[in-house]
């Protein structure tokens, strides 16, 4: 079992920057790859940024490449997702999640987590 919990968003200015945090809580956390997720109001949850269990391995949504970096710390069980020159664009909330199965590289599809954060608000204003 691997339960989430997302802090650090907020209200932002457009060009700003905000960094993510994502705690997690069990032992199998290090074995498991982990993704950000958002939803914009009225609008399906897309994929952000996935990192491999190892942290040897990232992706990115084309819409956030080159401005948004995901990290994990697996000795504090953290994830983070670094946020910069952030547009109105970008507000969501944003979910934290594991992936189901362990030793995964970091899934695009939301299907393949299972275990997720209950979300931190993000919003940019133009």
């Amino acid at each position: 079992q691997v339960q989430l919990v997302e802090s650090g968003g907020g209200l932002v200015q457009a060009g700003g920057s905000l960094r993510l945090s994502c705690a997690a809580s069990g032992r199998s956390f290090s074995r498991r790859g982990m993704g950000w997720f958002r939803q914009a109001l009225g609008k399906e949850r897309e994929f952000v940024a996935v990192i491999s269990w190892s942290g040897g391995s990232t992706t990115y949504a084309d819409s956030v490449k080159g401005r948004f970096t995901i990290s994990r710390d697996n000795a504090k069980n953290m994830v983070y997702l670094q946020m910069n020159s952030l547009n109105p664009e970008d507000t969501a909330v944003y979910y934290c999640a594991a992936e189901e199965s362990p030793y995964g590289l970091g899934s695009r599809r939301s299907y393949e987590y299972g275990y997720w954060g209950q979300g931190t608000q993000v919003t940019v204003s133009s």
